[in-house]
């Protein structure tokens, strides 16, 4: 029986489910989490850990039709600016409530379009940021880089800040795709961009391209492909083209009826893995390829990949503190969530007060069932002495999870008392597996294709 005919069967090729970048899921986060339980969260942090810091910039110079990220087009610097000047300001009131000795491990930069910023912005910006900590000694600073947002001065102030890993979204080459979906980016720009960072001594390169865009072939994305071979990224993030108009309403000039369907989006993404593989590149997880030696597939081969907002991460840092408008931080107690809307975030930050709008406490429950979801998402398997080790779980509570999973997806895994493994062919099903262990109400939110 082939995958289309178990997807058919199982009726999960119209499944919608989360991508399981956090558990509980963003839409499960409340205003019962507020700045006074951020700021004990804060205090308490163990300084000899270091933390992860991710900045938000949600401002670009034109909103492409694909994305869903929350951002917003400007077309002059003045708001850019003051929007750096409330990030230095929140900096600074973390800084009133981190303790001591605190260090980065690792910084992103996202939006949005960070590389809106100029260089003299940039190295504001950076300056706050070494204000509130140094960086560990063996620290990541990546940014996501816009080839048609970046200059020489912008690649030089980044260069200067410590930036030793960039991230360029390519989505695809095709220029009629490009026109379908609002985002022109040529080939020439994007070499261009590659190159002067390269220039600069950072070699460690991040790219994205999607599949199940509208107008794309199995040909098509096989050229895309091919093209970003050439520029020979360490990393690669294959995502899936998320169709939510109801949550981005500039989709909505995305044509639906050009959209591939579902098995043929299973076939576009399997034309585009098999050139990765064939091109020496590892897989890891369900969307990511890594060139052997990098980060990524250091940390699958030695069992410490891990999964967050910003998708599979070898970062190590038990925290993550977010920055800007609707990032999102994690905590050992749970997640905390500034204010969406970039007006609310400004205006609390410039009263004093740490703008979180929402989040989550962890229960002895969540920490169980999302290292099952995260065990799950990165490795294709879950271990039961892991789980009775250090969640507390018992030996028939782990045989009745192996039991109920099998139960639902039938010739999909193999079972056992020591552990649970999705078998290779069920590998697309892996966001649904792993949605089997959710106990939070799927129906309160809606949620991209399952494949």
């Amino acid at each position: 029986m082939n995958t289309h005919t178990q997807l058919r069967k199982l009726g999960l090729f119209d499944a919608r489910v989360p991508r399981y970048t956090s558990y509980p899921t963003a839409p499960h986060f409340s205003d019962a989490t507020n700045a006074g339980d951020v700021e004990g969260w804060l205090k308490a942090l163990d300084p000899s850990q270091p933390i992860s810091l991710y900045i938000h910039v949600p401002f670009c110079r034109r909103l492409c039709w694909f994305c869903a990220c929350r951002t917003q087009g400007t077309t002059t610097a003045g708001p850019v600016a003051a929007y750096v000047e409330t990030l230095k300001t929140e900096l600074s009131l973390l800084k009133a409530h981190i303790p001591e000795g605190i260090q980065i491990g690792h910084l992103h930069w996202g939006g949005g379009t960070p590389t809106l910023l100029g260089a003299e912005m940039i190295a504001d910006l950076s300056a706050a940021i070494h204000d509130l900590a140094p960086f560990s000694e063996r620290y990541e600073f990546s940014v996501e880089v816009d080839p048609n947002e970046v200059d020489d001065a912008r690649l030089d102030a980044l260069a200067a800040a410590g930036m030793n890993r960039a991230s360029i979204g390519v989505q695809d080459f095709d220029p009629a795709i490009q026109e379908t979906i609002g985002r022109i980016q040529s080939y020439e720009i994007t070499k261009a961009a590659v190159d002067g960072l390269r220039a600069r001594g950072i070699s460690s390169l991040n790219a994205d391209i999607l599949y199940g865009l509208p107008g794309q072939t199995p040909e098509k994305i096989a050229e895309s492909v091919q093209k970003l071979l050439t520029l020979s990224p360490d990393r690669v993030a294959l995502f899936g083209y998320a169709h939510v108009p109801w949550m981005a309403r500039r989709q909505n000039m995305i044509p639906t009826d050009q959209l591939p369907r579902p098995e043929e989006r299973l076939d576009l993404f399997n034309v585009a893995r098999d050139l990765f593989v064939w091109d020496d590149y590892v897989e890891i997880g369900i969307d990511h390829f890594a060139k052997k030696g990098d980060g990524l597939e250091v940390a699958l081969r030695t069992g410490t990949l891990h999964r967050n907002f910003q998708g599979y991460t070898d970062d190590k840092c038990p925290t993550m503190v977010g920055v800007g408008a609707s990032s999102i931080a994690k905590y050992p107690q749970g997640f905390a969530q500034n204010h969406p809307a970039t007006s609310k975030y400004q205006a609390a930050v410039r009263a004093g007060i740490l703008p979180i709008a929402k989040g989550h406490t962890f229960s002895a429950e969540d920490h169980l069932r999302g290292r099952i979801i995260e065990a799950l998402m990165c490795d294709f398997r879950v271990e039961a002495a892991e789980l009775i080790q250090n969640y507390g779980l018992s030996q028939a509570g782990f045989d009745a999870f192996a039991k109920s999973v099998s139960d639902a997806f039938p010739e999909m895994l193999a079972t056992s008392p020591e552990r649970i493994v999705i078998l290779d062919v069920a590998r697309p099903l892996t966001r649904m597996i792993a949605r089997h262990f959710d106990a939070y109400d799927m129906t309160q939110a809606k949620h991209s294709s399952a494949v």
